[in-house]
């Protein structure tokens, strides 16, 4: 994920230590955000991909689930099916989980959809910068 940024002339940083909830730190138009990468794959329903919101650790009691507000800006994530890389502000994303919609859903409804055209990495960057040449 990385190189997608690098490749848009993006200054990219590792944290030191892995115990970060972000992966990754993207300097944009000299403000900087935590970003936290992720992989999308294809939802049960058809036309659209699904990518988790929240971390979870196996723990001696069982599962630690946690989510991400507060700790990261953005989820950088990549959708092998077709190929997509979307930026995804956190405050556009649900408690658990996010679909990003390539076609309208069977039923016809498009109330409160997720497009991918709207998480695109170019169009999302684009609107972080004051100068939309950069």
């Amino acid at each position: 994920m990385k190189s997608e940024f690098v490749s848009r002339g993006i200054p990219v940083l590792t944290p030191t230590y892995d115990n970060e909830p972000y992966d990754i730190v993207v300097e944009v138009d000299d403000s900087f955000h935590r970003v936290q990468v992720k992989t999308a794959f294809e939802a049960t329903t058809s036309g659209a991909v699904r990518f988790r919101t929240r971390s979870t650790r196996t723990k001696s009691s069982g599962y630690e689930r946690e989510g991400y507000e507060g700790a990261v800006d953005f989820f950088a994530v990549y959708a092998p099916a077709c190929d997509e890389t979307y930026l995804v502000p956190i405050e556009e994303t649900g408690k658990t989980q996010m679909t990003i919609r390539h076609v309208p859903s069977k039923n016809g409804n498009v109330e409160n959809t997720n497009w991918h055209e709207d998480f695109l990495i170019d169009g999302v960057l684009s609107s972080l910068c004051s100068d939309p040449t950069t």
